[in-house]
């Protein structure tokens, strides 16, 4: 027996037999080192996991600060005087800012800017009525996005680029449902009110494109022999619509705004207006059959939005300047104050039926373009300018 265990007792220990049930025992340092490394492969999962449940809970629920006027019919619309927050962010200027159109989220806020040094837009979802927190940035474009929006039902995002695509988002999981080629640089992108399936784009080309994003295909062209379209704005019901292009010249009255109609693709009118001045933005009146164009002659021209599209001579909103940037300008809910930026970093609100300036806010140091009214709560707003800021207003 001596002879026989000789052999491995000098060169190894015998492996010691371990009864099924019973667990081998473990240092206490073993353990220790064993929780911690466990605990830090699991960290990084559990907080994305955790980051994507918060957000998709801020998403879903309705915001305290919306929630008590969602019962009740929504008042006059009021004017924003003081700060409420600043968001920072972005990297380079901010070319729009909306509240989700839907009630309960619409403490929602989307922006969308172009960023000089990586020549990314990032559209970003804030929680612009509550904490101010950055929810989700979506960098699905590979060039600077010009116009972004949300579609009707408030759960996706429509994004147009200068890397020639448009993008349709989803809101909660930061997916891209669809994206598109189209084949020039989008400065315009615009749900269809009853069809939200289809949507227009419009920039750096003579046509402006009908996309179903169901089909990923081009359903209708509309060809008006312009070099770029500045906006897009769909009147009443989605029959016919109204674009503004840059084409400026001795002879090109007939081609600033241009009314199509939406199944037939034909010219309805384009002797709408005919002062030797660009519109960048156009806004249509959310009760009244009317609507305004932006114009870069430092004034909001008002229109008829039904045929022949008159101009409305005795009324335009002055006391703002334009100066070539991209200034636009928005309705309240009930129609009754005209919001617009300025070249000079200001807000603006109007009244409507008499042009009257009511009050102007001193909002930024830089060019303001966008003055977003809040759809729910009153005498609020947001404001964007060149330099990426954007700000909340009460």
């Amino acid at each position: 027996m001596a002879e026989r265990f000789s052999g491995g007792s000098n060169t190894a220990k015998r492996p010691q037999s371990v009864s099924p049930g019973v667990r081998p025992y473990i240092p206490k340092r073993h353990r220790l080192a064993t929780s911690e490394a466990k605990a830090d492969a699991k960290s990084p999962a559990e907080q994305v996991e955790g980051t994507q449940s918060r957000n998709s809970q801020i998403l879903s629920d309705v915001s305290a600060k919306v929630k008590p006027y969602l019962a009740h019919k929504p008042g006059a619309a009021g004017i924003p005087r003081r700060l409420l927050m600043s968001l920072g962010g972005h990297q380079g200027p901010v070319n729009t800012v909306q509240w989700c159109p839907v009630p309960h989220l619409s403490h929602l806020l989307l922006s969308a800017s172009m960023d000089k040094t990586f020549k990314v837009m990032i559209a970003t979802v804030w929680d612009g009525a509550g904490s101010g927190q950055c929810l989700r940035v979506h960098t699905c474009h590979s060039g600077a996005v010009r116009d972004a929006c949300w579609t009707p039902c408030g759960r996706r995002l429509l994004s147009g680029s200068f890397d020639n695509t448009a993008v349709i988002t989803d809101v909660e999981t930061g997916q891209q449902v669809v994206k598109l080629d189209n084949q020039f640089k989008v400065m315009c992108v615009v749900p269809h009110p009853s069809s939200p399936e289809i949507f227009l784009t419009g920039g750096y080309s003579s046509t402006v494109k009908a996309w179903d994003s169901r089909s990923c295909k081009v359903v209708k062209v509309y060809k008006a022999g312009i070099q770029q379209t500045l906006d897009i704005l769909f009147l009443r019901d989605g029959v016919n619509f109204i674009t503004s292009s840059d084409c400026v010249s001795r002879d090109s009255a007939d081609r600033t705004l241009i009314a199509w109609d939406y199944q037939t693709t034909a010219r309805v009118s384009n002797q709408i207006y005919h002062e030797r001045y660009t519109c960048p933005s156009l806004a249509l009146h959310p009760l009244e059959e009317s609507f305004v164009a932006q114009t870069n002659g430092n004034y909001v021209a008002v229109f008829s939005s039904q045929q022949p599209y008159r101009m409305n001579k005795r009324r335009r909103y002055e006391g703002h300047k334009v100066e070539g940037y991209s200034v636009q300008c928005e309705f309240s809910l009930d129609g009754s104050i005209l919001a617009s930026g300025s070249s000079a970093g200001s807000a603006h609100f109007y009244d409507y039926q008499n042009a009257r300036m009511l009050h102007t806010l001193r909002a930024h140091s830089q060019p303001c373009l966008c003055v977003s009214q809040h759809p729910v709560l009153p005498a609020t707003a947001a404001t964007c300018d060149w330099a990426g800021e954007i700000k909340v207003w009460h």
